[in-house]
C-alpha cells in the first residue's frame, strides 16, 4: 500500500470525465502508461470498483470522492482535480489517509472572465430576448432596451484571480469597476474597493459573483441582497451554484426589479450530458443559462490538463506537495545520489524526534530533511544514502502516529 513500485508501468492511473489528452501525454512521458481513461463520470458502484487499485485519480467536477468512496481506495496516493474547485472531494477524509489533493486554481481564469464580459454585453444589448424572438420567427429591430456597456458601473463580489481579470477586461471596455472582498485587495487599474456589500449592490449597474464555495458564502446572495440591488440592474453568477438563492433571484426577475441575469452554475447540476436540466430559471427569456462552461474552453482545459498532471508526477516522483490544497506544502529539490523517504503522520508532539532517533539508532546519515505541518498532518521528507533505506522504511511505518510512508529512488 505504501510503496510506489520502481516500474512505473505497474501503477494504475484512473482518469475520469474526459480529462484533456494533455494530461495523458504528460503522464505517459513521465513513464506512467497504465492509464484507465473514461470520457464521463462513473456511478458510485463503478467508481468504488475502479478506484480499488488506482494509485492516482484525476477527476473534474462531477465525481464525488466521499469518505465512503475513499475507503475503497486501497492504493490511492494522490488526487488531481482538473478544475478550479475541490468541493467534490472530502478533503479531510483524504488528508487523514495521507492523500494530497491538487487542483488548477488559475488555468481557466481568462476563459471565465471572457464569458462574463460577453454576457454583460449581451444583456445590455437585449440579445437574450431578441434571440428568443428570432427563433420564434419574430423580428424586433429596435434600439429600445439596448445600451452600450461603456460608462456603466460593474460591481464584482470576490476580487480574486477571476474577479481581477474581469475587472481588467471590463475597464478596457470603458466600464467603471467597483469590487467587494472580505480582505483588502490591491486594485488593478482604476478599480475601487467598496467595503460594504450593501453599498456595492445599490450603486452598480451589473453585479458579478466570483467567490468560492464555503459555508460562509452559501446563499450569499439572498432575498434581501437582490432587493437591495439597483432597480434595472443585471446579475451574473459564474462562481458556484450554492452562493445564490435561486428562488429569491426568480422573485426579483418576476417583479422586474432585476432586468436580467446570466447564470453558469446551479445548486443542482445534471451528472451527465444525457440527464435533464431542471431549474426555475428556464422560463425567463431575459436570462442567459449556460451549462457550467465558464472554464470550458480548449485552451483552459489544455492548461489544466498540463498543470494538474505535472503536479501529480512531481509528487509521485519527487515528493513535492507545493500547491496541494489539503496538505502541508513542501518544495523539494531533485533526488541526487540518495534515497528519499516520505513520512506522513498525525501532527502531534514528539513524532519528528522519534523519527530522528530511529535513524540515529540505525546509524544512518541524513543528507537532508524537510518538514511542514498543518493543524492535522505532518509531512517529513528525508534524504539518506541508499544502504539501509529498505529496512528503515518498515520501522518508519511502525512509528506511532504514522499515516503512511513510502520510498523514492
Amino acid at each position: 500500500m505504501n510503496r510506489i513500485p520502481r516500474d512505473k508501468t505497474q501503477i494504475k492511473i484512473l482518469l475520469l470525465e474526459g480529462v484533456h489528452q494533455n494530461a495523458v501525454e504528460v503522464l505517459q512521458r513521465a513513464g506512467y502508461t497504465n492509464i484507465e481513461y473514461h470520457k464521463g463520470s462513473l456511478s458510485d458502484d463503478e467508481l468504488k470498483e475502479a478506484i480499488k487499485d488506482a494509485r492516482f485519480i484525476g477527476i473534474r467536477s462531477r465525481t464525488m470522492l466521499t469518505d465512503e468512496v475513499l475507503a475503497c481506495a486501497n492504493e490511492l496516493a494522490v488526487i488531481g482535480c482538473f478544475c478550479i474547485g475541490t468541493n467534490q472531494v472530502d478533503l479531510k477524509a483524504a488528508a487523514k489517509r495521507g492523500i494530497p489533493v491538487f487542483n488548477a486554481p488559475f488555468s481557466n481564469t481568462r476563459s471565465v472572465a471572457e464569458l462574463v464580459l460577453a454576457e454583460i454585453i449581451f444583456m445590455y444589448r437585449g440579445i437574450p430576448k431578441r434571440n428568443a424572438m428570432a427563433h420564434n420567427k419574430q423580428w424586433w429591430k429596435s434600439a429600445d432596451g439596448s445600451h452600450e456597456v461603456r460608462g456603466k458601473k460593474l460591481g464584482i463580489i470576490g476580487y480574486g484571480h477571476i474577479g481581477t481579470q474581469v475587472s481588467v477586461l471590463a475597464e478596457a471596455l470603458g466600464m467603471h469597476v467597483y469590487y467587494y472582498d472580505i480582505e483588502n485587495k490591491l486594485a488593478l487599474g482604476n478599480a475601487v474597493q467598496v467595503y460594504s456589500m450593501g453599498e456595492l449592490l445599490k450603486t452598480c449597474d451589473v453585479i458579478s459573483m466570483h467567490v468560492p464555495e464555503t459555508p460562509e458564502t452559501k446563499n450569499m446572495m439572498g432575498r434581501a441582497h437582490f432587493a437591495a440591488m439597483k432597480p434595472g440592474a443585471f446579475f451574473i453568477n459564474a462562481a458556484r451554484g450554492s452562493v445564490v438563492d435561486v428562488e429569491a433571484l426568480c422573485k426579483e426577475l418576476d417583479s422586474g426589479h432585476i432586468a436580467g441575469a446570466a447564470v453558469d452554475v446551479f445548486p443542482t447540476e445534471p451528472k451527465t450530458n444525457n440527464d435533464p436540466f431542471i431549474s426555475p430559471l428556464t422560463k425567463y427569456d431575459n436570462v442567459i443559462l449556460t451549462p457550467h462552461v465558464g472554464g470550458s474552453t480548449q485552451e483552459a482545459q489544455e492548461n489544466i490538463g498540463t498543470e494538474v498532471s505535472e503536479k501529480l508526477v512531481k509528487y509521485a516522483d519527487n515528493g513535492s506537495t507545493v500547491s496541494a490544497f489539503n496538505f502541508p506544502e513542501v518544495a523539494l529539490p531533485q533526488i541526487r545520489d540518495c534515497t528519499r523517504l516520505l513520512h506522513i503522520h498525525e501532527n502531534r508532539p514528539g513524532i519528528l524526534n522519534n523519527i530522528n532517533t530511529l535513524f540515529a539508532n540505525e546509524h544512518i546519515n541524513i543528507a537532508a530533511q524537510f518538514l511542514q505541518t498543518d493543524n492535522n498532518v505532518g509531512y517529513v521528507v528525508i534524504d539518506v544514502e541508499s544502504e539501509g533505506a529498505e529496512e528503515i522504511l518498515e520501522k518508519l511505518k511502525a512509528v506511532e502516529g504514522t499515516i503512511r510512508a513510502r520510498i523514492l529512488y
